[in-house]
């Protein structure tokens, strides 16, 4: 009889598992279902289908020769019976369970959906590119790397083709619309953009690169209502300040999807809980975003993608023993002019850590590097990632640092 291995999501994890389980040879029915009508695609590069460098059909990932039953929800999960319901009333077998169910956005300040836009799926950036065809005064709530990108790509102003012509714009001979760029503002909570990745120097270098894109900035508040009845007029702060505004988007982060492993009688704290092998009970996996892995959630593609690795080791039979450890924080953005990137704890440079800063404001660049004895504790690179590659191998890898790192921020070379 077939092995049959059901993943529930079909996401950027789900993929990620069902290529490298073919590829590793693994034998096996390995089913997808995804509640979006769409086949799995790349999350990480929605902002830019705002933009139009992308269109959302571009963004498509490789799934192996899995089975995709998309705009198919799970409802239920029955893991004595090693079944799992769909919407549509059907039961389904399996003989082991992977759930890849994601994550999903945060309300900002309780803010419902209904008059604030996520970007979060296709559906989701399609209707932002759609709203933002009109707009003039835009508010992105939040500053982290989603908010920034947006930030970036709403500025930007060129939007699809498709959006456009569903407004009635009228279309340039490269076949996108020419509309003006509306006023876009940040609202972030923290000192800083980014708190979690960059530090304050950083943050605040990064800020001004924004200005120069024509993104206004504002810390260190809040949203504490929207205004307007039909349609969103204006943003009121928490530090009294009222912000015009015709568009808002929520970009406070994700909280990991949970319900049907919660229902399920499968252990959750903030994510299913998971040991190193990936399991939270006895068929049952979990990967990705919905994962907790020894205290944590990542939220980050690199670890999913590093978890889908493990598990089609495992499942497939390729290394069986095979075990996650962890994922090391890394970030990355890529926003037209404005790019960084991110490893470990930035602000990490207090209690005897050594530290090696190299600034330039004129060039829009910083470069940082902290060190905890031989080994990298974090590092930050804004605005030059010409040595991104050597020292992502080398914080990777935990390598000894040699005694003098500078070339690990100045030289392309490793």
């Amino acid at each position: 009889m077939t092995r049959r291995i059901a993943v529930v999501g079909a996401g950027m994890a789900a993929a990620r598992f069902a290529e490298r389980f073919q590829a590793l040879g693994g034998d096996a029915e390995v089913t997808l279902y995804g509640a979006e009508p769409r086949a799995p695609y790349n999350r990480v590069l929605l902002a830019d289908v705002l933009t139009g460098r992308y269109a959302a059909d571009d963004l498509a990932l490789p799934a192996g020769d899995a089975r995709l039953r998309t705009a198919c929800e799970v409802t239920r999960l029955d893991t004595v019976a090693h079944t799992l319901r769909l919407a549509d009333g059907e039961d389904v077998p399996y003989d082991e369970l992977v759930l890849a169910t994601g994550a999903e956005p945060v309300a900002c300040g309780g803010l419902g959906r209904g008059r604030v836009h996520v970007v979060r799926t296709a559906a989701d950036c399609e209707g932002l590119a759609a709203a933002a065809v009109h707009a003039q005064r835009v508010v992105v709530i939040g500053g982290g790397i989603l908010g920034v990108d947006v930030a970036r790509a709403l500025a930007a102003r060129t939007v699809l083709r498709a959006a456009s012509s569903r407004a009635g714009r009228a279309e340039s001979s490269s076949g996108r619309a020419e509309v003006s760029s509306p006023a876009v503002t940040i609202v972030h909570h923290a000192a800083h953009l980014n708190e979690r990745h960059l530090d304050r120097q950083a943050g605040e270098l990064l800020q001004r690169g924004l200005a120069g894109l024509g993104i206004s900035v504002r810390t260190g508040t809040q949203v504490r209502a929207l205004h307007g009845a039909d349609r969103v007029t204006a943003v009121e702060l928490t530090d009294g300040h009222v912000l015009d505004a015709d568009l808002v988007v929520s970009a406070c982060g994700v909280t990991p999807h949970t319900a049907l492993a919660r229902a399920a009688g499968l252990p959750v704290r903030t994510g299913v809980v998971v040991d190193d092998r990936l399991s939270c009970a006895p068929d049952v996996y979990a990967i990705g975003d919905c994962a907790e892995h020894r205290d944590r959630t990542h939220g980050t593609a690199g670890a999913a993608w590093e978890q889908a690795d493990v598990l089609a080791a495992r499942l497939s039979g390729a290394a069986p023993d095979a075990a996650y450890a962890g994922s090391r924080p890394y970030a990355r953005l890529s926003a037209g002019p404005l790019e960084y990137a991110a490893f470990g704890d930035p602000a990490a440079d207090e209690d005897g850590l050594d530290v090696l800063r190299i600034a330039d404001a004129t060039r829009g660049s910083y470069k940082k590097l902290v060190l905890r004895g031989d080994r990298i504790a974090g590092a930050v690179l804004l605005g030059d990632l010409a040595t991104v590659g050597a020292l992502a191998r080398a914080y990777e890898r935990d390598e000894i640092v040699p005694a003098d790192p500078l070339h690990l921020l100045t030289s392309s070379t490793a």
